[in-house]
């Protein structure tokens, strides 16, 4: 159960890159164009029409409402074009992980905070 829900769920994140990807494509009609940048655009908003908070009905548009308008938007786009832009999302979402930009990027975020406790502490020190 659970890896056929990670299955579905790699297979939504890959048709939200194809259809991003799709919709930036000439050959795409505007209509639909306009319909995945919506989605699209909803799927990484951090306003969701139904607010997270609200018990199980926060999550209904993460997952019925997001779905349902991607496989719409893929539905109207020429199966040509999708097919070629989920043959290149499922590319770029297997690229290899950095472990090293990782790092580095956590180190970024620690040096940041001990600044900002430093700058906070010193702050502090000089008021009393």
């Amino acid at each position: 159960m659970i890896n056929r829900l990670r299955k579905w769920a790699r297979g939504v994140k890959r048709d939200a890159v194809a259809l991003y990807l799709a919709a930036r494509d000439p050959r795409t009609p505007w209509l639909v164009k306009g319909l995945a940048m919506i989605v699209v655009g909803y799927a990484f908003s951090p306003i969701d029409l139904i607010p997270d908070f609200i018990p199980v009905l926060g999550l209904v548009d993460d997952l019925l409402i997001l779905p349902a308008g991607i496989w719409l938007a893929i539905r109207l786009i020429p199966e040509p074009i999708m097919a070629e832009y989920k043959a290149s999302a499922e590319g770029l979402l297997e690229r290899p992980v950095s472990r090293l930009a990782a790092a580095v990027i956590v180190f970024i975020w620690l040096a940041s905070a001990g600044f900002v406790g430093w700058l906070g502490l010193s702050h502090l020190c000089h008021q009393r």
